[in-house]
């Protein structure tokens, strides 16, 4: 079994899944970073981050066993409904996808409008208003919405077709390693006693799927703090981290939607694609690059103004003027 592990193939698969995991564990990484924040002391803020994660991958790890062994339930319908407005079939991998995107969002959106809200942005964070064991709940919570959705796509890449041979009684004689067409033909060339037919099975290489889960739980423990000293002294970006968050929101939603054949005023909603979620936080990332690095030249100018020794220069001439003076000092 362990011998399987170091293949060419099973190598190629990990470094997929722990890029899989790196590139979904980044939002989920943000939210750790601006939760923790909201406890006062810097130490508790710490364990918070490291017990939070820790319990989370934990739990990532037996969410994974639970959706392999009960994938084929996840997948069946629960119930459907139609009226003039809404329609669908729902399964419960549909609801999941849809309460936790939803669940996201409104996180989201809370946590904007308290920005907007407070009226001293400095004490806005770290008042100590929320008890470590809230923190590492929600962090926890939180975690395994995004676990939900990254364990079925790394599903989607570690797995392994294979066919169950039967006989006249729908028995399993034994398993082929391949597929049910490549079965098939090996049965008219080398017929098994007693087979009849192939039936064909997926299974999963969960060992690689539990290293890639450790090894971006790690890698969220060693980067966590690094993220957080960013925000705090960035914060800035904090409204674009939430606004990924809510992103990843209306991504989850709309999967679930898509995975329900959900229809709104007899129109289908489809998924939000995976290329088009990208494009849209790499376009939001520039935008407030350069706002930020815009911002910083117009309140340099501001104070170049308000400083400067004389007061009918403005623009660019103040800010070389007071750039001049900080120079000769």
């Amino acid at each position: 079994m362990f011998a399987e592990l170091f293949t060419l193939s099973s190598l190629f698969t990990l470094g997929a899944l722990i890029l899989l995991q790196a590139v979904l564990g980044f939002d989920n990484l943000l939210y750790i970073a601006i939760e923790s924040n909201k406890v006062g002391d810097p130490v508790a803020a710490k364990k918070v981050r490291q017990w939070g994660i820790g319990i989370a991958v934990a739990l990532r790890i037996v969410l994974l066993f639970v959706i392999v062994s009960l994938f084929g339930v996840l997948a069946e319908p629960l119930f459907d409904f139609s009226n003039s407005v809404i329609s669908g079939e729902f399964t419960l991998q549909a609801l999941v996808t849809i309460l936790g995107g939803a669940f996201i969002i409104y996180t989201a959106i809370k946590e904007i409008h308290h920005l907007l809200q407070v009226d001293h942005i400095e004490h806005s964070e770290g008042s100590g208003a929320r008890s470590v064991a809230k923190a590492i709940a929600l962090i926890v919570a939180m975690n395994l919405v995004f676990s939900f959705d990254s364990i079925l796509s790394a599903m989607a890449i570690a797995n392994v077709e294979t066919a169950n041979i039967l006989n006249a009684a729908g028995g399993v004689i034994q398993t082929f390693a391949g597929t049910a067409e490549t079965c098939e033909q090996a049965l008219i060339s080398d017929p098994v006693a007693g087979a009849v037919s192939c039936e064909p099975v997926k299974t999963y290489q969960v060992p690689l799927m539990v290293i890639a889960i450790v090894a971006s739980g790690i890698a969220m423990i060693l980067l966590a703090d690094r993220v957080t000293n960013f925000l705090k002294k960035n914060r800035m970006y904090q409204v674009l981290g939430l606004f990924i968050l809510f992103l990843v929101g209306v991504l989850l939603v709309t999967e679930g939607a898509h995975l329900a054949h959900l229809k709104l005023f007899g129109y289908q909603l489809d998924a939000m694609s995976k290329s088009s979620f990208y494009l849209v936080v790499g376009v939001l990332v520039v935008t407030d690059i350069i706002s930020n690095r815009y911002q910083k030249r117009l309140w340099a100018q501001k104070q170049a103004e308000i400083l400067g020794a004389n007061p009918e220069i403005a623009g660019v001439a103040a800010v070389d003027e007071f750039r001049g003076k900080g120079a000769g000092h």
